[in-house]
């Protein structure tokens, strides 16, 4: 299994556009995972309860703030400018919770803190705040960890061979096409898979995250689906609650709509960590896990890097070591960024660009046409139909 030492041609766009992007090595890597983390300082892996929780209280500090000036000052202020403040809270609001989500991910990893009760109770609270259920995602994101690309086990932005694509497919391949998959992809998208398995790996019969006897899950898990559900059904309650209080367009403006960029930045963080022209996918008798933890990429957000506890701009350490807490995971990607050399892979386009980028080029996957017998498994994203 493997390539060997073959070397790894650069990618050329399939609409010959001019992008040329040198791909990541899909051969058996010169390192191990045990030489990685022993390069990595030991205190890199070491979890503080005091400075996690201090990030759940700073995040959630700011979100109240944020919450307090616009029910305190908002209504206040004259026409129009009342309401050209309501997306700018929008937006900080929205940036903000995703902060907390990435803390409530972090729980899921165990990386929160040494107590896998504390974390669960934890991620458990912050995930149903946002409509998440926690334990459900925490399984099926576990098994994604476990297998990251490969075509056959992966959970989530599992890429289709062009043999599998819809016949509409190619209908879609236009701006208007590719502008409208987008919309939808952002807004309905985190929803549609946790209801649907939308973009998830396919299964035999019906997937859903809030079924606890449902393929995604096994057995000794079911109870704690169900534990997720009702987290999830508290948080319906209190929301009803909260409209019955205060109105439904209290709720819409005040949660509702940063819920929504929540969602859209969560589907774009992850879609863009795992969706890069440079980056292979493997088959099953091609994949192997250190060679699929590296399919994966790093992105530049800007300010939101840190916004967003460096989920974005850290994702390929995180593969390698998902129980490292995210305050050391700059650090040790700056040290295996030498080891690793071209299987690093670091992508500083604008996220709105790459997003964009990505969704023009990277539609379907297949093997190259000249691949020998030991690459046939590898397979490159096209565009071309």
């Amino acid at each position: 299994m493997g390539a060997g030492g073959r070397s790894n041609p650069p990618y050329s766009s399939a609409e010959g556009n001019g992008i040329h992007v040198r791909r990541v090595p899909h051969s058996k890597p010169p390192f191990t995972l045990r030489q990685l983390k022993q390069a990595i300082p030991p205190h890199c892996f070491q979890r503080s309860l005091l400075r996690s929780f201090s990030y759940v209280v700073f995040d959630l500090s700011i979100a109240y703030l944020f919450y307090w000036v616009a029910m305190t000052y908002f209504h206040i202020l004259p026409s129009p400018l009342s309401y050209l403040v309501w997306p700018i809270y929008w937006v900080f609001q929205g940036c903000v919770l995703t902060g907390v989500w990435v803390i409530a991910h972090e729980c899921g990893h165990h990386a929160f803190s040494d107590y896998q009760l504390v974390d669960d109770i934890v991620g458990l609270v912050l995930h149903s705040f946002l409509l998440v259920p926690y334990f459900s995602w925490k399984y099926s994101h576990r098994r994604h960890h476990s297998n990251t690309g490969s075509l056959d086990r992966d959970e989530v932005f599992v890429p289709k061979p062009k043999s599998q694509m819809p016949w509409f497919s190619k209908y879609l391949n236009n701006p208007v096409g590719r502008l409208g998959t987008l919309a939808i992809t952002l807004t309905l998208g985190w929803p549609l898979y946790l209801l649907f398995n939308v973009s998830g790996r396919p299964y035999d019969r019906f997937a859903c995250h809030f079924d606890p006897y449902g393929p995604i899950f096994s057995a000794r898990e079911s109870l704690q689906i169900f534990v997720s559900d009702i987290g999830l059904l508290t948080m319906v309650y209190a929301l009803f609650l909260a409209v019955s209080a205060k109105g439904l367009a209290w709720l819409i403006f005040v949660y509702g709509v940063p819920l929504l960029i929540v969602n859209g930045f969560l589907v774009t963080i992850t879609y863009l960590q795992h969706t890069h022209p440079a980056l292979p996918h493997y088959d099953s008798n091609e994949w192997d896990w250190l060679r699929g933890a590296l399919a994966t990429v790093d992105r530049d957000y800007g300010v939101l890097n840190k916004i967003f506890h460096n989920i974005t701009d850290t994702h390929v350490a995180h593969h390698l070591f998902s129980t490292m807490p995210h305050y050391h995971a700059m650090e040790a990607t700056n040290v295996i960024k030498p080891i690793l050399g071209e299987y690093y892979r670091f992508d500083d386009t604008p996220f709105f660009k790459a997003m964009w980028r990505e969704a023009k080029e990277c539609l379907y996957v297949e093997p190259d046409e000249d691949a020998t017998a030991d690459s046939k498994g590898v397979f490159w994203y096209r565009n071309r139909f």
